[in-house]
């Protein structure tokens, strides 16, 4: 589920950030000019006349990477020279007092705006009872951090960071950060705060653009108790309300416990989500309830009698358009990283595009697929279909009806504040001690949502983490629960890798499919929190099993993700009817490679169905990057205090993934110690 990915526009700083510039012929960087060179040198030997023994390294990268900054704008060349020998700081101790000194106003000013973005999207993300006014929806999508970046390039306080505090690149953080200590990856991090400049007006398109989407698939609710099949039969409750896609996945899930109309309704909800993908869902049955839908037969139903209802217009792909064109207007401004693409993988996940199609290629092309496959057959006891991608009958609660876990839910948490307040409790369930409990507990307020849930961490000590879920009037379902759980763990990681850092740059996790991996660990739990125990003897091989079956299923998600993506970028001008014929295509095809042959039907497209492909982009690649971390975390976990070494990892903050990865549990991230597991 979502994090604070809702408002990584807002913190863009934390991925390496940007800001405005003219990028006129009058105003591009110095380093574009002929006389670039000899200008570092002049710079260089000016350092090196004033400081005996000069870092040379470190001032050449501050030196340049300024240059590469700085505009006719910011000041002559004079300027520049004179500039780099005012604030080039070159003892150990002052330069650490500088930088604590901006670790603690960053702090201050990226704190206040996360604060104030969390209250400006309140009306629209939590679920108060009231519909949020049109002026919420535009209040939501401004991003008050939009001219942070001007700001301080304006001051100049952006070019005394960069000039103390150059960036690395990633190639350079994997090769040397092994040997850095904990205040030179601090440093590290503040490097990667201002490598490019972009227009503030760029900055608040893309945050309005997605605050767009985000709202798009927040409302696109499917009212199940209308749905009718052949028969004019409802199948669901009246009232049910699932969000596309991820209530209707969950559905289909519990329906495995379902022996009597269970496998129809999973028939049901999969047409559902076909006739999403499609655009073939007649617009009027979305966030409806006054008509009835046939999904198999596309008919609609007013009073009894058929009525003609439009499919809705391509939406789904305008939307997505949308944001790729918001996305891509940032690329003339990141010359290192210049696609979105890049972003998102070299900078975001600090892992290439090229390596993780390829880990996740030979991931879903392996020949354990087929194996557990087959296994799935024999405890359904009947060939595979397409949303079998989904099997849920390798967790314990598949064998316990879900009425019965929302029995348990609704009682225990009739409202969000019954879950907040049971947290310290739940941590101690997890192995925290009292103390500790009320400590992480004390700092995140839960909300009931609007949408799905997410998880929003606070970005200054003195503030709490959100935790928002669904909430029915009638209390907690155990859907909400279980995505309560999730989030909380989303929460804890986000509040003790904040107050418990000991530097404030390095706070947080390396990249989101970190954040993921920690938030399935609790997730997993979710049954034990209920103080419901698990007595399978075979639960290791049954969360193996669990977790590899979820990556065959996302990594094909995700793969389409990005294929998708790629062709947007060959195919700038295309038009929404234009990109949902290749978004299908796209499905189509890699479903016929890697999956039709497991799970039959030729030509699905069922793997474009996720949400997250519209309203959070090419954010899904981290979901299976999460479980590959999730279950070397287990593994290593397995025979050790689960409070404590969470804690312990929690600590060690925004180091290169693959590092983290092998401080945390001594491996680096690779699917071969899944692909073993389930093939032992």
């Amino acid at each position: 589920m979502k994090k604070i990915l809702l408002v990584a526009i807002g913190a863009a700083w934390m991925c390496g950030a940007c800001v405005n510039a003219n990028r006129s012929s009058q105003n591009e960087s110095l380093m574009m000019h002929t006389n670039y060179e000899t200008l570092v040198r002049q710079t260089l030997d000016s350092l090196k006349a004033r400081y005996a023994g000069l870092s040379v390294e470190r001032a050449e990268k501050g030196v340049r990477q300024v240059a590469a900054l700085w505009t006719s704008g910011d000041g002559s060349e004079t300027a520049f020279v004179d500039f780099c020998l005012t604030h080039y700081v070159e003892s150990a101790p002052a330069r650490e007092a500088l930088f604590g000194r901006l670790c603690d106003k960053f702090e201050l000013l990226l704190g206040s705006f996360n604060r104030i973005d969390l209250e400006l999207k309140k009306p629209i993300h939590e679920d108060t009872g009231e519909q949020p006014l049109p002026v919420d929806y535009e209040m939501g999508g401004y991003d008050v951090a939009a001219h942070f970046r001007d700001d301080m390039f304006a001051n100049k306080v952006a070019f005394i960071t960069a000039l103390n505090f150059p960036s690395w690149t990633l190639a350079e953080k994997q090769s040397l950060g092994a040997g850095w200590s904990r205040l030179q990856w601090g440093y590290a991090r503040l490097g990667d705060l201002f490598t490019e400049r972009i227009p503030a007006a760029v900055q608040q398109r893309v945050s309005a653009t997605l605050t767009a989407a985000d709202n798009y698939i927040a409302d696109y609710n499917i009212m199940m108790g209308e749905l009718r099949n052949d028969a004019g039969e409802a199948l669901f409750p009246a009232g049910m309300t699932l969000l596309s896609h991820w209530n209707l996945r969950d559905e289909l899930k519990s329906n495995y416990a379902d022996t009597v109309r269970g496998l129809e309704k999973q028939r049901m909800i999969y047409t559902v989500m076909k006739r999403i993908v499609a655009q073939e869902i007649p617009e009027r049955v979305i966030n409806r309830r006054d008509v009835q839908w046939n999904p198999a037969t596309n008919r609609v139903f007013e009073n009894g009698r058929e009525i003609a209802a439009a499919a809705e217009p391509d939406t789904r792909y305008a939307v997505l358009l949308d944001n790729f064109r918001a996305l891509q207007s940032v690329d003339a401004y990141t010359p290192a990283q210049p696609s979105y693409i890049l972003r998102a993988f070299d900078g975001g996940m600090e892992f290439s595009k090229d390596e993780v199609k390829d880990m996740f290629t030979r991931f879903i092309s392996s020949p354990q697929v087929g194996q557990v496959a087959s296994l799935i057959e024999t405890r359904l006891g009947r060939r595979l279909e397409p949303f079998d991608i989904w099997y849920d009958g390798f967790k314990s609660r598949s064998s316990i009806a879900e009425d019965e876990l929302t029995a348990i839910t609704r009682r225990l948490y009739p409202n969000a504040g019954a879950f907040e307040q049971a947290m310290p409790a739940l941590l101690q369930r997890l192995g925290f001690t009292p103390a500790e409990a009320a400590r992480i507990g004390s700092r995140i307020e839960v909300d009931a949502a609007r949408g799905s849930g997410h998880a929003w961490g606070a970005a200054m000590k003195g503030d709490k983490a959100h935790l928002r879920t669904r909430i029915a009037p009638s209390g907690m379902d155990y859907k909400g629960y279980n995505i309560a759980v999730h989030e909380f763990g989303h929460n804890v990681e986000q509040t003790v890798s904040l107050y418990d850092m000991d530097y404030y740059m390095l706070n947080g996790v390396p990249n989101t499919a970190f954040t993921e991996a920690l938030a399935f660990l609790f997730q997993k739990r979710d049954l034990a929190l209920l103080g419901i125990r698990e007595t399978s003897p075979d639960k290791e091989r049954l969360t193996a099993l669990d977790i590899f079956w979820g990556c065959y299923e996302i990594m094909g998600v995700a793969l389409v993700d990005i294929a998708v993506w790629e062709w947007m970028y060959a195919n700038p001008h295309a038009t929404p009817a234009q990109l949902k014929e290749n978004v299908l295509r796209i499905a189509r095809e890699l479903w016929n490679a890697c999956y039709a042959p497991i799970l039959g039907e030729r030509d699905s497209p069922i793997l474009a169905i996720y949400s997250h492909m519209i309203d959070n982009p090419l954010y899904l690649a981290n979901y299976p990057m999460g479980h590959l971390i999730e279950f070397q975390l287990e593994e290593y976990l397995r025979d050790r205090h689960f409070a404590d070494e969470i804690t312990r990892i929690y600590r060690l903050g925004r180091l290169a993934p693959q590092l983290w990865m092998q401080r945390a549990t001594g491996r680096e991230v690779s699917i071969e110690p899944m692909l073993k597991a389930v093939g032992d």
